[in-house]
């Protein structure tokens, strides 16, 4: 059974590929991944492929594909990750350093984090906040 994404690779490919290879000096993710395709351009299966890199048989077949799809620049590349969007806008730091530095409220001595994510919530500007967050926020600001 033929694959679907076949890798053909040219000379000026595998070389560049084979010099990523030697030299070592590129990420490992890179390096496991010109090795995939120099093992898959050898006609090699992807379970012994899987096997011999120590990866999924889902990786192997997820490089073939991104390579076949893409170019292998794109393949080799690590794409950016967005993250967690931050939970705080600037504004809402302001507003949390600001609130820091004012008179606690009556009946206390000084802000607590608590007291102060409830602060933030009961006010809507942020629709939940852990104390955690808060005082994160504050070391960071010192």
């Amino acid at each position: 059974m033929s694959k679907k994404y076949e890798i053909n690779l040219s000379e000026e490919q595998r070389q560049e590929l084979l010099d990523i290879v030697k030299k070592g000096s590129a990420k490992a993710r890179t390096i496991r991944r010109a090795h995939t395709l120099l093992m898959a351009a050898d006609g090699k299966k992807d379970e012994i492929i899987a096997e011999t890199l120590h990866i999924s048989v889902a990786t192997v077949e997820r490089t073939r594909k991104q390579f076949c799809c893409e170019n292998l620049e794109a393949t080799l590349k690590e794409k950016k990750r967005p993250g967690k969007p931050r939970k705080l806008t600037n504004f809402a730091e302001a507003y949390l350093i600001a609130t820091t530095c004012s008179d606690a409220p009556t009946g206390s001595t000084r802000w607590t984090l608590r007291m102060l994510a409830n602060q933030l919530v009961s006010l809507e500007i942020v629709d939940s906040l852990s104390k955690s967050t808060v005082g994160r926020v504050l070391k960071k600001t010192s």
